[in-house]
């Protein structure tokens, strides 16, 4: 890639859930101060953050993003039943029909439109849809090859034909089980189901099936896709990397049943990140003549998580999702303060605190 005035900037946004509002805060951050991306490379979780930014079916991506916490749950709820019941939904053709039914009830539609008005309209909004998953039909069995149905609101709030029109790059990885190789989508070929695809975690969603065989989430495997990024961009001048996954912090004696098995999922995830970004620092990030593809500045997200709240990360409570937004958001403004020369900002001092 040819060095122009105008560095060239990529934006690698890692795997992760609930802690992806930590990217959501830290990329509203830097928009604002006016960083512009020619490339966005999303795995996991990062896709939603991405999309949201590149694709608003509302045509605002830093107000989408600032309301990425509203998939969290009311917390007098959250302390009684530590589940997200928005997030992960029952599967089945009859589950599918329920969750129809309510989109196109004006009743129910009203009720969480009020969601984010304050607490008691939040409580009163989450109520309902706890019922209404109680109640829901499923035909999850011992057959069946995960727990819930695809993420099923993500047309509500992603346009993905505006995704083609939108300038620079965008890809999305996940992992094609039945030829055991990574898939890199770049924006012409992203649709509806290739998200899907790339959002299958094992046990937790099924196996997504495409034209070429069946997918599982690509971050599982590769959390920050920087092999096919390089392979396709032999140069960026500055590369911007989310890492939410790769802290140690997130690992501790587990609080519950619950807890203990989200443990169980993070950990090797940590482990994967972490080695994904030493690996590439360390050997991958040299071209044919030794010089380095590119300079990575990373966003110290942990600067800002207090060791109670990294006890506290993977709760999917509403004020943790907020918490982490406002966290990733002063991380942003701190990597906009430290980074201001390679990411051409003429006045960072001016960024509030």
């Amino acid at each position: 890639m040819p060095h122009s005035t105008k560095p060239s900037i990529a934006l690698v946004l890692g795997g992760g859930a609930p802690n992806a509002t930590l990217m959501a805060g830290a990329l509203v951050a830097l928009a604002e101060a006016g960083v512009e991306f020619d490339i966005i490379s999303a795995s996991g979780a990062g896709a939603i953050v991405g999309l949201l930014y590149a694709a608003p079916r509302q045509n605002d991506g830093l107000a989408a993003l600032a309301r990425l916490a509203d998939m969290g749950v009311s917390d007098p709820l959250y302390q009684l039943l530590p589940i997200n019941f928005k997030v992960f939904n029952k599967p089945g053709p009859l589950a599918d029909a329920w969750r129809t039914w309510q989109e196109h009830n004006p009743f129910l539609q009203a009720i969480r439109q009020q969601a984010g008005d304050g607490p008691a309209q939040r409580l009163l909004a989450d109520w309902t849809q706890l019922m209404l998953a109680a109640f829901c039909p499923s035909d999850l069995n011992h057959a069946s090859q995960g727990l819930c149905a695809h993420v099923p609101f993500i047309e509500q709030v992603v346009d993905f034909a505006k995704l083609q029109e939108r300038p620079g790059e965008f890809y999305l990885n996940a992992y094609n089980i039945s030829h055991g190789e990574m898939r890199c989508w770049d924006k012409r070929e992203i649709t509806h189901e290739h998200f899907l695809a790339a959002l299958s975690f094992p046990f937790i969603y099924p196996p997504y099936k495409l034209e070429d065989g069946y997918y599982i989430e690509g971050a599982a495997i590769d959390t920050l896709n920087f092999k096919r990024l390089f392979e396709l961009h032999p140069r960026i001048d500055y590369t911007i990397v989310f890492d939410v996954l790769g802290s140690d912090k997130l690992l501790h004696p587990p609080r519950g049943l619950y807890d203990a098995w989200v443990q169980s999922i993070i950990a090797p995830l940590t482990s994967i990140a972490r080695d994904d970004l030493r690996l590439f620092e360390a050997l991958h990030n040299k071209d044919d003549s030794g010089r380095p593809r590119t300079e990575v500045l990373k966003i110290n997200f942990d600067a800002h998580i207090s060791r109670e709240g990294h006890r506290e990360e993977l709760d999917w409570s509403y004020s943790n999702l907020s918490r982490l937004y406002h966290a990733g958001y002063q991380s942003g403004q701190d990597a906009c303060r430290r980074y201001a020369r390679q990411l051409g900002l003429e006045a960072p001092l001016q960024l509030t605190a």
